[in-house]
């Protein structure tokens, strides 16, 4: 898997001047220790926690009240507590800036495009900001919205935290049913919605799904317009107001900010619902600001007025992650629509047109721009562009090569892991590292991440399970409707005694980066032995003829056998030679263990909102058992296409 030379190699520039090399010197000056090299320093940043933590906090400048103590119960995890004594206001940190440069870019397709500067955004926030107050709505309240992903949802957001209040979205291709099973458990104060949006070049309707979460919601709804006729839908809903009459009021004025304990709730995130009703997961305002900053001036290495720029829908986490971009003066690029209209250089020219210097999207993306055999190298200028961001799930060792060879030959590439649940990274990019083949840079700093095998030992050289074994500012404050913690140890700290236990099944590289081999919980287990899925779609996805697959174990003869499902490319049948040639490519490729016993075609693979395929709810339907939360699924119809195959009978 790994490359004898690096793909990229930070220059002398960098490794003396980056913000993240900066910081180093910062802190050994501020705490008279000499760090020998990045290494080093990631030790120090878990060993002295309190210490790294108030580094970040004064080195990037917060907005608040820090108070004197840093960390209190910091070896007990679910006891942990950051800054104990702090009072900030999230959003009074994130419009920190003021003036005519651009704070926000937006282009939703070619239908519509628009900017707001500094002073659009702060004024548009103080309108609502009163707005909302007019409306009874205050310290902890819930503010819901099914919104795409532009300007006004983000002003949204930071009005909602500027009084205390607590945000959640989704995106508005979810279903009627997706939306309540996400929104009912919170019990908002207010829902927001667009009025219509815009994908494949067409106008999705969304008025009657509006008109019914509204109605079992019983809440005011806020349309926003985008895509269609917001009064019309508004008159139709009986306590439903446009955006326009919602500020109509308001005057612009100077904004005020509630400051509020560190780990007052910020967010409400959910996780994916493929197993259950989602879990409503919440996020303080203090974690997910200092991992945010950390994250965004220091691994990404951005600053004032630079472009910063992810392809995402405000259903993933990786929404809540682009808007903290604010927080180190980065203008926002927004997009909403498909990634592949009019065609699968739209993203590019956006890159090319407003100089992005860091472009965020997902392994998926990646490939479907290779195998759509776009070369962006050779058609677009992205010299402004020094650092490509991959997640979602792992990229493959051919997806970092058509990177340097398609994309841009001197960028940083930064496949990231991490998740809704700590609302950030795990391991990530690091401006001071090479980037090598397959694999993740490292881990984050401040973060105690290890591999860990079947009994809580460390490993090295071999898969394990991807832990973090200290307390972390951005671990959730709660789950909702949790009052014990009980969902909320299950879901982290069942496996290992006061560890944290992600979910991922990893491997440290000779490099002392990481690689994902995909979800434990999907791991395959032939014969006892632990295969991860990633090893197996790094492989057979690379072949022209397959245009996605997944892989699942299924309970055969008192053992566990692999089978591989495959989605053909336009035009290919699966046959006979076919099928040699993928059991050939994976047994070369990753190992004999990894050959699936059955190859079958099918004609779509389910996948989530955010374009995550579904092995669990595959395997559920394979081995007849009901998948619980299809509402969760982009494609839930898909599944119907691995109830009672033939193929899977003998």
């Amino acid at each position: 898997m790994q490359s004898e030379q690096p793909l990229w190699v930070p220059g002398p520039e960098i490794r003396e001047h980056s913000p993240m090399a900066q910081f180093i010197a910062w802190c050994g000056e501020r705490f008279s220790t000499n760090f020998a090299d990045y290494d080093a320093f990631h030790a120090w940043s878990v060993a002295e926690r309190g210490d790294f933590w108030t580094a970040v906090w004064e080195h990037c400048e917060v907005i608040g009240d820090r108070g004197a103590t840093a960390l209190v119960n910091g070896d007990r995890m679910l006891d942990a507590r950051f800054f104990p004594e702090a009072a900030l206001n999230f959003a009074e940190n994130l419009l920190r800036r003021a003036g005519s440069d651009d704070a926000l870019v937006f282009r939703g397709e070619d239908k519509v495009s628009y900017r707001l500067s500094w002073d659009d955004l702060r004024a548009l926030v103080s309108r609502l900001q009163q707005a909302l107050k007019a409306r009874g709505i205050g310290k902890g309240d819930r503010v819901a919205a099914m919104m795409p992903n532009m300007p006004e949802t983000i002003a949204l957001m930071l009005a909602t935290a500027s009084i205390g209040a607590i945000w959640s979205s989704c995106s508005p291709d979810f279903g009627e049913q997706g939306v309540l099973d996400r929104f009912g458990q919170i019990a908002p104060k207010l829902f927001v919605a667009c009025d219509g949006y815009w994908y494949n070049g067409k106008r999705q309707d969304v008025d009657a799904k509006v008109r019914a979460v509204s109605a079992v919601l019983g809440v005011p709804t806020l349309i926003v317009p985008y895509a269609g006729e917001a009064r019309v839908l508004a008159a139709s809903i009986a306590e439903g107001v446009t955006l326009d009459d919602f500020t109509a009021p308001f005057a612009a004025k100077a904004l005020t900010f509630e400051r509020l304990p560190f780990s007052h709730p910020l967010y409400v995130l959910f996780s994916s619902g493929t197993t259950g009703v989602p879990k409503c997961i919440v996020h303080s305002a203090g974690g997910t600001l200092l991992q945010h900053l950390k994250e965004h001036r220091f691994h990404c290495g951005l600053g004032d007025g630079e472009k910063l720029f992810y392809f995402t829908t405000c259903g993933w986490m990786m929404w809540n992650w682009l808007a903290s971009g604010l927080a180190v003066g980065a203008t926002l690029c927004l997009f909403d629509g498909s990634p592949f209209y009019p065609d699968g250089n739209v993203l590019f020219d956006y890159a090319a047109e407003e100089t992005f210097a860091v472009f965020g999207t997902s392994a998926k993306y990646i490939d479907a721009v290779r195998k759509g055999g776009f070369e962006p190298a050779k058609t677009h200028d992205l010299s402004s562009l020094r650092l490509l961001t991959s997640t979602g799930s792992p990229l493959s060792p051919e997806g970092f090569s058509f990177v340097y060879e398609g994309i841009k030959s001197d960028v940083q590439l930064a496949s990231i892991s991490g998740g809704t649940d700590i609302v950030s990274c795990f391991v990530l990019g690091n401006p001071l590292k090479p980037v090598w083949r397959g694999e993740i840079q490292g881990p984050g700093l401040g973060l105690a991440i290890d591999v860990w095998d079947d009994e809580g030992r460390s490993v090295r050289g071999e898969k394990g399970e991807l832990v973090c074994t200290k307390a972390f500012p951005s671990m959730p404050v709660m789950f909702w409707n949790d009052p014990e913690g009980v969902k909320y140890r299950a879901a982290y700290f069942e496996r290992f005694d006061n560890v944290w236990c992600h979910g991922d099944f990893a491997e440290w590289t000779s490099h002392g980066g990481i690689v994902i081999h995909g979800r434990s919980d999907a791991t395959l287990n032939p014969g006892g032995v632990r295969i991860g899925t990633a090893e197996i779609y790094n492989q057979v996805e690379q072949m022209e003829e397959v245009a996605e697959a997944l892989c699942i174990g299924q309970d055969w003869e008192d053992d566990v056998r692999v089978v591989l499902f495959v989605r053909m490319a336009s035009g290919v049948s699966l046959d006979e030679p076919l099928e040699k040639a993928i059991r050939n490519r994976i047994r070369t490729g990753a190992s004999p263990r990894h050959v699936p016993a059955k190859i079958i075609a099918v004609a779509d693979i389910p996948r989530t909102k955010s374009g995550k395929i579904v092995e669990l709810a595959v395997r559920d339907v394979v081995h007849g058992r009901p998948v619980k939360n299809k509402e969760a699924l982009a494609n839930p119809e898909a599944l119907d296409l691995f109830a009672g195959l033939d193929a899977l009978k003998n």
